[in-house]
């Protein structure tokens, strides 16, 4: 239990939202629930959220303790009171998630607290009781892989140091498939094959520039692509990651003549008003070519996404 004294300045507020500038940690939702609880006291006395405040009120907040807390992106999770994931596999040591397009996987990719896949997925862990961060020196859980905002797909958390540890170095050796479906303009030529090249990135732009010749600074790309359905001058398109750069396969298949439908950046902006580029990491394969500790039982696993949406709009049956 915490106490709060009102001050002149603070004086004629209405309790709930003086609580909500004092506890900025603390959602909205749970701050109304916390009031019908009588877990926000005046003077000792349950009082209504529109209670008018009085220089010199005493108030008692039963509150946990990380809601006070500064606010910044380590303990975002806190204002998240109902975790929104689909859920694609989970286990004691980590989890599979299928991200929506739109969604930013970290806060520094300009979202606001609580907006990030990573805030759901610690709030998730931390309502389930799997993760007490009072008792955690170091360790938070982490996403393993990144996708782009505007991309969908599978992103991997680890729920332990170990599972993290174990994960990172199998994505670094290049032991995990990762599999991407995308709808591209045109027919690729020919249907399935490799597209290799340098990829350039240009901070400034967000952007990276595909050449043929290796430039300092270019790192290399390697992109196995299969063509699955052609229909009506566009093409659904498998895509398998050997390298995994930034905005590879958009770039790659944009300088192949084939960009992605509804990607702005390295393709136009199609009439048809996608918001996001055709892109989806569909499926995940687990092949381990070297220990895997306690994730041994992932060998030779698959996982994958059944229902993308703009497969089943564009491809769908009829």
């Amino acid at each position: 239990m915490k106490e709060l004294t009102v001050g002149r300045n603070d004086a004629g507020q209405r309790l709930d939202r003086f609580v909500a500038k004092a506890v900025p940690l603390l959602p909205a939702s749970l701050l109304q629930k916390y009031i019908r609880l009588k877990r926000i006291k005046v003077g000792g006395r349950p009082a209504a959220r529109d209670t008018r405040l009085q220089e010199g009120d005493v108030l008692q907040l039963y509150i946990n303790d990380e809601f006070f807390d500064t606010p910044k992106p380590e303990n975002a999770y806190l204002t998240v009171t109902a975790p929104k994931l689909r859920i694609v596999y989970e286990d004691e040591n980590l989890l599979l998630v299928d991200k929506r397009p739109g969604l930013a996987v970290h806060p520094h990719d300009g979202a606001e607290y609580g907006r990030t896949l990573i805030d759901h997925i610690q709030a998730y862990l931390y309502a389930k009781g799997e993760w007490k961060p009072r008792q955690e020196h170091s360790f938070t859980p982490a996403l393993c892989n990144r996708i782009d905002r505007n991309t969908g797909g599978i992103v991997i958390a680890a729920k332990n140091a170990e599972a993290l540890r174990i994960l990172n170095e199998k994505i670094r050796d290049r032991q995990l498939d990762k599999r991407y479906l995308c709808i591209v303009h045109g027919t690729p030529r020919p249907p399935a094959g490799v597209l290799e090249g340098y990829l350039f990135k240009d901070a400034v732009k967000n952007r990276v520039y595909v050449t043929k010749q290796p430039q300092p600074g270019a790192k290399t790309a390697v992109t196995r692509y299969e063509t699955l359905q052609t229909r009506r001058g566009l093409s659904l398109v498998e895509c398998r990651l050997v390298t995994g750069r930034t905005h590879q396969i958009r770039a790659q298949m944009a300088a192949a003549g084939h960009p992605l439908l509804g990607d702005g950046k390295y393709g136009r902006l199609d009439k048809g008003g996608r918001k996001f580029q055709a892109l989806y990491a569909y499926k995940l394969v687990f092949h381990f070519t070297s220990d895997a500790g306690i994730l041994s039982y992932l060998d030779g696993r698959a996982f994958q996404v059944e229902d993308v949406d703009f497969v089943r709009e564009y491809f769908g049956e009829g």
